[in-house]
Protein backbone atom coordinates (compact mmCIF):
# COMPACT_ATOMS: atom_id res chain seq x y z
CA UNK A 1 0.00 0.00 0.00
CA UNK A 2 1.53 3.85 -0.77
CA UNK A 3 1.72 6.00 1.82
CA UNK A 4 -0.71 8.58 0.49
CA UNK A 5 -3.51 5.79 0.47
CA UNK A 6 -2.27 4.59 3.60
CA UNK A 7 -2.86 8.17 5.11
CA UNK A 8 -6.17 8.33 3.42
CA UNK A 9 -7.11 5.24 5.12
CA UNK A 10 -5.79 6.93 8.70
CA UNK A 11 -8.07 10.18 7.93
CA UNK A 12 -11.15 8.51 7.65
CA UNK A 13 -10.69 6.32 10.54
CA UNK A 14 -10.00 9.35 12.51
CA UNK A 15 -12.98 11.08 11.54
CA UNK A 16 -15.01 7.76 12.06
CA UNK A 17 -13.29 7.73 15.93
CA UNK A 18 -13.81 11.71 16.17
CA UNK A 19 -17.63 12.45 15.05
CA UNK A 20 -17.99 15.46 16.91
CA UNK A 21 -15.73 17.10 13.68
CA UNK A 22 -18.22 16.95 11.70
CA UNK A 23 -21.33 17.93 13.53
CA UNK A 24 -22.44 21.82 14.24
CA UNK A 25 -24.29 20.76 17.03
CA UNK A 26 -24.29 17.70 19.32
CA UNK A 27 -26.82 17.60 22.41
CA UNK A 28 -27.41 15.00 25.26
CA UNK A 29 -31.16 15.34 25.41
CA UNK A 30 -34.15 16.71 23.46
CA UNK A 31 -34.08 20.62 21.90
CA UNK A 32 -35.01 23.22 24.83
CA UNK A 33 -38.82 23.63 24.56
CA UNK A 34 -41.14 26.68 25.25
CA UNK A 35 -44.06 24.37 26.16
CA UNK A 36 -45.52 23.40 29.88
CA UNK A 37 -46.20 20.21 27.66
CA UNK A 38 -43.04 20.04 26.18
CA UNK A 39 -40.64 19.94 29.90
CA UNK A 40 -43.54 16.94 31.32
CA UNK A 41 -42.70 15.28 27.91
CA UNK A 42 -38.93 15.68 28.68
CA UNK A 43 -39.55 14.45 32.15
CA UNK A 44 -40.78 11.48 31.13
CA UNK A 45 -38.30 10.46 28.41
CA UNK A 46 -35.72 11.21 31.46
CA UNK A 47 -37.88 9.45 34.25
CA UNK A 48 -37.97 6.20 31.33
CA UNK A 49 -34.07 6.75 30.78
CA UNK A 50 -33.73 6.23 34.66
CA UNK A 51 -35.51 3.26 34.89
CA UNK A 52 -33.92 1.66 31.74
CA UNK A 53 -30.61 2.92 33.24
CA UNK A 54 -31.39 1.10 36.86
CA UNK A 55 -32.66 -1.99 34.75
CA UNK A 56 -29.63 -1.83 32.48
CA UNK A 57 -27.22 -2.14 35.63
CA UNK A 58 -29.05 -4.45 37.91
CA UNK A 59 -29.00 -7.07 34.91
CA UNK A 60 -26.05 -6.97 33.41
CA UNK A 61 -24.18 -6.16 36.87
CA UNK A 62 -25.35 -9.82 37.90
CA UNK A 63 -24.75 -11.10 34.19
CA UNK A 64 -21.52 -10.03 34.34
CA UNK A 65 -21.04 -10.92 38.29
CA UNK A 66 -21.55 -14.45 37.71
CA UNK A 67 -19.77 -14.36 34.61
CA UNK A 68 -16.75 -13.54 36.76
CA UNK A 69 -16.97 -14.83 39.75
CA UNK A 70 -18.75 -17.93 38.84
CA UNK A 71 -17.13 -19.45 36.10
CA UNK A 72 -16.11 -23.09 35.39
CA UNK A 73 -12.58 -22.08 35.50
CA UNK A 74 -12.73 -21.36 39.36
CA UNK A 75 -14.18 -24.62 40.09
CA UNK A 76 -18.16 -24.31 40.00
CA UNK A 77 -20.45 -26.14 38.79
CA UNK A 78 -23.99 -25.08 37.64
CA UNK A 79 -26.81 -25.81 39.73
CA UNK A 80 -29.78 -27.35 38.08
CA UNK A 81 -33.32 -26.04 39.95
CA UNK A 82 -36.67 -25.50 38.55
CA UNK A 83 -39.67 -24.21 39.61
CA UNK A 84 -38.68 -21.98 42.13
CA UNK A 85 -41.97 -20.49 43.53
CA UNK A 86 -39.99 -17.58 45.49
CA UNK A 87 -37.97 -16.45 42.27
CA UNK A 88 -40.88 -16.96 40.10
CA UNK A 89 -43.03 -14.17 42.35
CA UNK A 90 -40.35 -11.96 42.27
CA UNK A 91 -39.95 -11.91 38.34
CA UNK A 92 -43.34 -11.19 37.96
CA UNK A 93 -44.04 -8.77 40.44
CA UNK A 94 -40.81 -6.62 40.01
CA UNK A 95 -41.78 -6.11 36.56
CA UNK A 96 -45.42 -5.16 36.95
CA UNK A 97 -44.01 -2.74 39.52
CA UNK A 98 -41.63 -1.45 37.10
CA UNK A 99 -44.82 -1.46 34.02
CA UNK A 100 -47.03 0.17 36.51
CA UNK A 101 -44.14 3.04 37.26
CA UNK A 102 -43.97 3.58 33.42
CA UNK A 103 -47.70 3.68 32.78
CA UNK A 104 -49.16 6.14 35.10
CA UNK A 105 -46.89 9.05 34.32
CA UNK A 106 -46.60 8.13 30.07
CA UNK A 107 -50.54 7.87 30.55
CA UNK A 108 -50.80 11.55 32.07
CA UNK A 109 -48.96 12.76 29.27
CA UNK A 110 -50.56 11.13 26.52
CA UNK A 111 -53.82 12.29 27.72
CA UNK A 112 -52.75 15.88 28.04
CA UNK A 113 -50.70 15.59 24.72
CA UNK A 114 -54.49 14.78 22.89
CA UNK A 115 -56.66 17.04 24.36
CA UNK A 116 -57.00 19.25 22.14
CA UNK A 117 -60.21 20.71 23.74
CA UNK A 118 -61.68 24.24 24.14
CA UNK A 119 -58.59 25.62 21.77
CA UNK A 120 -58.33 29.78 21.88
CA UNK A 121 -57.37 29.72 18.13
CA UNK A 122 -57.69 26.77 15.53
CA UNK A 123 -56.14 26.95 12.10
CA UNK A 124 -55.98 24.88 9.62
CA UNK A 125 -52.27 23.48 8.33
CA UNK A 126 -52.29 21.74 4.81
CA UNK A 127 -49.74 20.36 3.45
CA UNK A 128 -48.59 20.54 -0.53
CA UNK A 129 -45.63 19.85 -2.61
CA UNK A 130 -43.61 21.53 -1.17
CA UNK A 131 -45.49 24.49 1.21
CA UNK A 132 -47.93 24.96 3.72
CA UNK A 133 -50.60 26.01 3.49
CA UNK A 134 -52.68 27.72 6.66
CA UNK A 135 -56.59 28.80 7.41
CA UNK A 136 -57.29 30.35 11.13
CA UNK A 137 -60.68 29.19 11.13
CA UNK A 138 -61.57 31.87 13.84
CA UNK A 139 -60.53 35.09 12.21
CA UNK A 140 -60.74 34.00 8.52
CA UNK A 141 -57.14 34.37 7.86
CA UNK A 142 -55.94 32.35 4.89
CA UNK A 143 -52.08 32.07 3.10
CA UNK A 144 -48.89 30.08 1.55
CA UNK A 145 -46.06 29.63 3.55
CA UNK A 146 -42.99 28.51 0.95
CA UNK A 147 -39.46 28.42 1.68
CA UNK A 148 -37.40 31.80 0.95
CA UNK A 149 -33.59 30.53 1.48
CA UNK A 150 -32.63 32.27 -2.00
CA UNK A 151 -31.61 29.77 -4.71
CA UNK A 152 -27.94 30.36 -4.54
CA UNK A 153 -27.75 29.41 -0.81
CA UNK A 154 -29.61 25.67 -1.63
CA UNK A 155 -26.88 25.89 -5.08
CA UNK A 156 -24.11 26.63 -3.40
CA UNK A 157 -23.15 30.08 -4.96
CA UNK A 158 -23.46 32.07 -1.73
CA UNK A 159 -22.81 31.79 1.60
CA UNK A 160 -25.51 30.15 3.79
CA UNK A 161 -27.60 32.13 6.51
CA UNK A 162 -28.20 31.00 9.74
CA UNK A 163 -31.65 30.12 9.18
CA UNK A 164 -30.89 28.16 5.81
CA UNK A 165 -33.29 26.08 5.30
CA UNK A 166 -35.37 26.88 8.04
CA UNK A 167 -36.80 30.63 6.60
CA UNK A 168 -40.41 31.01 5.02
CA UNK A 169 -41.98 33.98 3.60
CA UNK A 170 -45.05 33.68 5.35
CA UNK A 171 -44.71 32.48 8.97
CA UNK A 172 -47.50 31.34 11.30
CA UNK A 173 -48.19 34.28 13.77
CA UNK A 174 -49.86 33.11 17.40
CA UNK A 175 -50.65 35.11 20.35
CA UNK A 176 -48.07 33.81 23.72
CA UNK A 177 -49.78 31.90 26.07
CA UNK A 178 -52.89 30.72 24.40
CA UNK A 179 -53.99 27.14 23.09
CA UNK A 180 -53.26 26.58 20.00
CA UNK A 181 -55.24 23.99 17.68
CA UNK A 182 -53.62 22.30 14.86
CA UNK A 183 -55.71 20.50 12.27
CA UNK A 184 -53.85 18.86 9.88
CA UNK A 185 -54.36 17.40 6.20
CA UNK A 186 -52.77 17.05 2.80
CA UNK A 187 -53.40 17.81 -0.78
CA UNK A 188 -51.07 15.47 -2.20
CA UNK A 189 -48.92 12.82 -0.29
CA UNK A 190 -48.65 12.37 3.77
CA UNK A 191 -46.39 15.60 5.17
CA UNK A 192 -45.97 16.31 8.95
CA UNK A 193 -46.73 19.26 11.03
CA UNK A 194 -43.44 19.60 13.53
CA UNK A 195 -42.20 22.23 15.81
CA UNK A 196 -39.77 20.97 17.85
CA UNK A 197 -39.46 23.68 19.68
CA UNK A 198 -43.29 23.77 20.69
CA UNK A 199 -43.03 19.94 21.35
CA UNK A 200 -45.79 19.90 18.69
CA UNK A 201 -45.78 16.68 15.87
CA UNK A 202 -48.64 16.19 13.86
CA UNK A 203 -48.52 13.74 10.48
CA UNK A 204 -50.78 15.49 7.48
CA UNK A 205 -52.71 12.69 5.56
CA UNK A 206 -54.76 13.21 2.33
CA UNK A 207 -58.12 12.86 3.06
CA UNK A 208 -58.27 12.99 7.12
CA UNK A 209 -58.38 15.91 9.33
CA UNK A 210 -56.06 15.07 12.32
CA UNK A 211 -55.23 18.23 15.10
CA UNK A 212 -52.54 18.17 17.94
CA UNK A 213 -51.84 21.72 20.06
CA UNK A 214 -49.44 23.97 21.73
CA UNK A 215 -49.49 26.70 23.85
CA UNK A 216 -46.08 28.54 23.79
CA UNK A 217 -45.34 30.48 27.51
CA UNK A 218 -42.61 32.65 25.61
CA UNK A 219 -42.66 34.62 22.75
CA UNK A 220 -39.78 34.26 19.95
CA UNK A 221 -39.45 32.57 16.52
CA UNK A 222 -39.76 28.82 16.42
CA UNK A 223 -38.39 26.75 13.51
CA UNK A 224 -39.66 23.13 11.92
CA UNK A 225 -39.87 20.81 8.83
CA UNK A 226 -41.75 18.79 7.44
CA UNK A 227 -40.86 14.89 8.46
CA UNK A 228 -42.51 12.99 6.14
CA UNK A 229 -40.01 12.06 2.79
CA UNK A 230 -42.40 13.50 0.43
CA UNK A 231 -40.94 13.73 -2.43
CA UNK A 232 -37.71 15.29 -4.29
CA UNK A 233 -38.54 18.56 -2.29
CA UNK A 234 -38.89 17.24 0.75
CA UNK A 235 -35.73 18.92 2.27
CA UNK A 236 -37.26 22.45 1.41
CA UNK A 237 -40.66 22.59 3.44
CA UNK A 238 -39.94 24.32 6.44
CA UNK A 239 -42.29 25.91 9.12
CA UNK A 240 -41.99 28.69 11.21
CA UNK A 241 -43.91 29.54 14.01
CA UNK A 242 -43.80 33.32 15.62
CA UNK A 243 -45.30 33.86 19.22
CA UNK A 244 -45.80 37.32 19.97
CA UNK A 245 -47.92 39.57 22.60
CA UNK A 246 -51.65 39.66 22.24
CA UNK A 247 -51.92 43.00 21.11
CA UNK A 248 -49.26 42.50 18.35
CA UNK A 249 -51.62 39.28 17.01
CA UNK A 250 -55.07 41.55 16.77
CA UNK A 251 -52.66 43.66 15.07
CA UNK A 252 -51.11 41.08 12.49
CA UNK A 253 -55.13 39.90 12.08
CA UNK A 254 -55.44 43.15 11.05
CA UNK A 255 -53.02 43.49 8.53
CA UNK A 256 -53.81 40.65 6.92
CA UNK A 257 -57.44 41.00 6.74
CA UNK A 258 -56.68 44.36 5.00
CA UNK A 259 -53.90 42.97 2.55
CA UNK A 260 -56.68 39.95 1.80
CA UNK A 261 -60.34 42.12 1.54
CA UNK A 262 -61.61 39.60 3.65
CA UNK A 263 -64.23 40.85 5.58
CA UNK A 264 -63.49 40.59 9.70
CA UNK A 265 -66.33 39.13 11.12
CA UNK A 266 -68.61 40.70 13.39
CA UNK A 267 -70.99 39.13 15.69
CA UNK A 268 -73.13 41.80 16.12
CA UNK A 269 -73.79 42.58 12.21
CA UNK A 270 -76.49 41.41 10.15
CA UNK A 271 -75.08 40.59 6.97
CA UNK A 272 -77.16 41.13 3.81
CA UNK A 273 -77.85 38.60 1.53
CA UNK A 274 -75.15 40.14 -1.10
CA UNK A 275 -72.59 40.38 1.27
CA UNK A 276 -72.96 36.53 2.29
CA UNK A 277 -73.56 34.87 -1.45
CA UNK A 278 -69.99 37.09 -2.33
CA UNK A 279 -68.39 35.65 0.46
CA UNK A 280 -70.16 32.49 0.05
CA UNK A 281 -68.94 32.08 -3.55
CA UNK A 282 -65.40 32.14 -2.16
CA UNK A 283 -65.76 29.31 0.44
CA UNK A 284 -68.21 27.27 -2.10
CA UNK A 285 -65.16 27.38 -5.19
CA UNK A 286 -62.28 26.67 -2.40
CA UNK A 287 -64.13 23.55 -0.88
CA UNK A 288 -66.98 22.64 -2.64
CA UNK A 289 -66.85 22.42 -6.29
CA UNK A 290 -64.27 20.02 -6.77
CA UNK A 291 -67.74 17.63 -5.45
CA UNK A 292 -70.72 19.75 -6.48
CA UNK A 293 -69.30 20.96 -9.68
CA UNK A 294 -69.59 24.81 -10.52
CA UNK A 295 -73.35 26.50 -10.36
CA UNK A 296 -73.99 23.59 -8.17
CA UNK A 297 -74.99 20.80 -10.58
CA UNK A 298 -72.92 18.27 -8.93
CA UNK A 299 -72.12 14.38 -10.49
CA UNK A 300 -75.13 12.45 -9.03
CA UNK A 301 -75.99 10.05 -7.55
CA UNK A 302 -73.11 9.95 -5.55
CA UNK A 303 -72.84 14.07 -5.12
CA UNK A 304 -76.33 15.35 -5.39
CA UNK A 305 -76.75 18.89 -7.52
CA UNK A 306 -77.03 21.77 -4.73
CA UNK A 307 -79.39 23.59 -7.63
CA UNK A 308 -83.11 22.72 -6.69
CA UNK A 309 -81.33 19.77 -4.17
CA UNK A 310 -84.08 19.25 -1.47
CA UNK A 311 -80.84 20.11 1.15
CA UNK A 312 -80.10 23.47 -0.66
CA UNK A 313 -83.84 24.60 -0.88
CA UNK A 314 -85.81 22.67 1.81
CA UNK A 315 -85.48 23.73 6.15
CA UNK A 316 -82.68 25.85 6.61
CA UNK A 317 -82.08 23.81 9.89
CA UNK A 318 -81.14 20.63 7.97
CA UNK A 319 -79.25 22.81 5.67
CA UNK A 320 -76.78 23.97 8.74
CA UNK A 321 -76.83 20.63 10.62
CA UNK A 322 -75.44 18.46 7.38
CA UNK A 323 -72.26 21.05 6.91
CA UNK A 324 -71.81 21.11 10.11
CA UNK A 325 -72.01 17.35 10.49
CA UNK A 326 -71.27 15.82 7.76
CA UNK A 327 -74.48 13.09 5.87
CA UNK A 328 -75.40 9.42 7.93
CA UNK A 329 -77.07 8.44 4.53
CA UNK A 330 -74.06 9.40 2.18
CA UNK A 331 -70.61 9.04 4.17
CA UNK A 332 -68.79 11.64 0.92
CA UNK A 333 -70.62 14.36 2.71
CA UNK A 334 -67.95 14.79 5.34
CA UNK A 335 -68.51 17.32 8.63
CA UNK A 336 -67.21 20.62 8.09
CA UNK A 337 -68.12 21.96 11.43
CA UNK A 338 -64.36 21.82 12.47
CA UNK A 339 -62.74 23.34 9.42
CA UNK A 340 -64.97 26.39 8.59
CA UNK A 341 -66.05 28.93 10.77
CA UNK A 342 -69.51 30.20 11.82
CA UNK A 343 -69.12 32.86 9.01
CA UNK A 344 -67.89 30.40 6.46
CA UNK A 345 -70.64 28.27 6.67
CA UNK A 346 -73.58 31.09 7.37
CA UNK A 347 -71.99 32.71 4.00
CA UNK A 348 -71.60 29.40 1.84
CA UNK A 349 -75.36 28.15 2.99
CA UNK A 350 -76.19 31.19 1.74
CA UNK A 351 -74.72 31.22 -1.22
CA UNK A 352 -76.52 27.55 -1.92
CA UNK A 353 -79.72 29.05 -1.14
CA UNK A 354 -79.92 32.24 -2.25
CA UNK A 355 -76.81 32.31 -5.24
CA UNK A 356 -77.62 28.78 -6.82
CA UNK A 357 -81.19 29.06 -5.67
CA UNK A 358 -82.90 31.92 -6.10
CA UNK A 359 -84.53 31.43 -2.56
CA UNK A 360 -83.20 35.12 -1.01
CA UNK A 361 -82.62 34.07 2.63
CA UNK A 362 -79.57 34.85 4.57
CA UNK A 363 -78.17 33.13 7.40
CA UNK A 364 -76.17 34.99 9.62
CA UNK A 365 -73.03 33.13 11.60
CA UNK A 366 -75.04 33.55 14.64
CA UNK A 367 -77.71 31.12 13.18
CA UNK A 368 -75.03 28.74 12.75
CA UNK A 369 -73.10 29.36 16.29
CA UNK A 370 -77.00 28.36 17.46
CA UNK A 371 -76.76 25.54 16.16
CA UNK A 372 -73.56 24.53 16.92
CA UNK A 373 -74.87 24.83 20.62
CA UNK A 374 -72.29 27.59 21.45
Amino acid sequence: MKVSSFLRVLAVFGLALSPGLGLAEWNLNFKPTNTILGHDIEMLHNWIMWIILGISIVVFGAMFYSILKHRKALGHKASHFHENTTVEIIWTIVPVVILIGMAIPATKVLLAARDTSAPDITIKATGYQWKWGYDYLDEGVKFYSSLSTPRDQINGLAEKGETYLLEVDRPVVVPVGKKVRILTTANDVIHSWFVPGLSVKQDAIPGFIRDTWFKAEETGTFRGQCTELCGKEHGFMPIVVEVVTEEEYKTWVAAQLAESGAPSFDANKTYTVAELVSAGEQVYNTNCVACHQPGGVGMPPTFPAIKGGKIATGPIGDHIDIILNGSKKNPMMAAWGSQLTDMDIAAVITYQRSGINDLGEAIQPGDVATARGI
